[in-house]
């Protein structure tokens, strides 16, 4: 089977940052069938009535990796999706939820500072792969929560049109 080349690409300008805004958890199962045409998801199908994804507000140290993994001797390819979240200040709250995030599989949604979506474990979930609660040594050091997402999908994170995200998405936010 041949698999063809479609596009080139140009240099883009220079218009874009990096980081991370938020990331939305929601639970494994929940989002239904996909509206997912060329790569961007468009619609949560039969979502289930509890879809809901729920926003952590995050600012520096956090990212979305994306490792492409592919032999041409077993003819297989995947993408390796790891996110990185840095949750600052110690909260019993918050420990209660991360609790429940490490043992679950959800999907996350990532938002980043050029206003893109991505959908991390579209299809496989995520899962909690490391992460620590410190409380640092100086001053300045960070007293919060790290946390690794992995997922391994077919497909690299999929972008997701932003008029579909916020209708989705619990106000039920700590406050801590």
């Amino acid at each position: 089977m041949a698999c063809l080349l479609n596009t080139g690409r140009k240099v883009p300008c220079k218009d874009s940052v990096g980081g991370i805004k938020a990331a939305y958890f929601a639970d494994f199962g929940t989002m239904g069938t996909l509206t997912a045409p060329a790569g961007e998801v468009t619609g949560f199908g039969n979502a289930s009535p509890e879809l809901e994804f729920y926003k952590y507000d995050v600012k520096g140290n956090s990212s979305l990796e994306q490792t492409i993994t592919s032999s041409r001797e077993n003819g297989t390819a995947f993408y390796e999706q790891t996110l990185n979240l840095t949750l600052t200040k110690l909260d019993l709250a918050t420990q209660q939820e991360l609790i429940e995030i490490v043992k679950a599989r959800p999907h996350v949604m990532v938002e980043d500072y050029n206003g893109n979506f991505f959908l991390v474990g579209a299809y496989n979930g995520a899962d909690c792969s490391g992460g620590t609660i410190v409380t640092g040594a100086a001053m300045g050091d960070l007293s919060g929560f790290t946390l690794t997402m992995a997922a391994q999908e077919t497909l690299p994170a999929l972008f997701v049109d932003p008029t579909i995200v916020f209708a989705v998405t619990s106000t039920v936010q700590i406050t801590a």
